[in-house]
């Protein structure tokens, strides 16, 4: 018998097993409607401090940079330092968030802040994460006019603003809260999972930052007022 057959045996008796297309439907509405966890590693099930430790050490292992911000009043001096430490211009582009929009950045009048999607031409991006997973140290990021899609791959540079209350263990927490956020059934149109910079190894597997997108990824955990 060819693997083809074999396959398709398999399918006519699962047919064959006696549900109804009704009773399979339902099946599938339920397992969807639960939503059950797999297997949940145990390394981010710790308390907040080793779990903000976790995260920082696991980005820092994929060539992320992390900064702890005493205060979201801080976020405008502390991302033009990032900018003067590196010599990059002094302008950043980001979306219409709020909570970075309402930021002070009357603090820092020589840095151009500029709105909107990237169009490729920005050194810098600034974007809000709607989480982080400490397992991996991966960031959760949504789409939308808020934190546009473009400014997770376009720019050279990404920061990225956390608030550590957002950083949790696992990634099956992150996608309750998102359900719990969105309401259930309704999800962003992406959900970018970013875990450390761009880089790729294709060629003659050298690691190569900057590959397919941002060449570096600074973190901002802001402390929790």
């Amino acid at each position: 018998m060819s693997q083809r057959e074999t396959v398709l045996g398999k399918i006519r008796r699962g047919l064959a097993s006696g549900k109804t297309a009704e009773a399979r439907r339902e099946a599938v509405a339920q397992r969807l409607g639960q939503h059950p966890a797999n297997t949940v590693p145990a390394r981010g099930h710790v308390d907040q401090k080793a779990r903000l430790d976790l995260f920082a050490k696991m980005a820092e292992k994929v060539s992320a940079t992390v900064e702890r911000v005493a205060s979201v009043s801080d976020l405008p001096e502390t991302v033009a330092e990032y900018l003067r430490a590196r010599n990059l211009p002094s302008d950043l582009r980001m979306g219409a968030d709020r909570r970075l929009a309402d930021l002070p950045w009357d603090k820092v009048p020589q840095l151009e802040v500029k709105h909107g999607p990237s169009d490729g031409r920005d050194h810098v991006g600034l974007s809000h994460a709607f989480g982080g997973a400490a397992e991996t140290g991966t960031l959760f990021l949504l789409s939308g006019p808020d934190n546009p899609t473009t400014l997770n791959f376009l720019p050279d540079h990404h920061l990225v603003v956390v608030r550590a209350s957002d950083i949790v263990g696992d990634y099956e927490t992150l996608w309750n809260r998102l359900r719990e956020h969105s309401g259930d059934g309704v999800l962003p149109r992406t959900v970018n999972l970013i875990t450390g910079p761009s880089r790729s190894a294709d060629i003659e597997q050298t690691l190569l930052l900057g590959a397919h997108g941002p060449r570096a990824l600074h973190i901002l955990i802001v402390e929790d007022a």
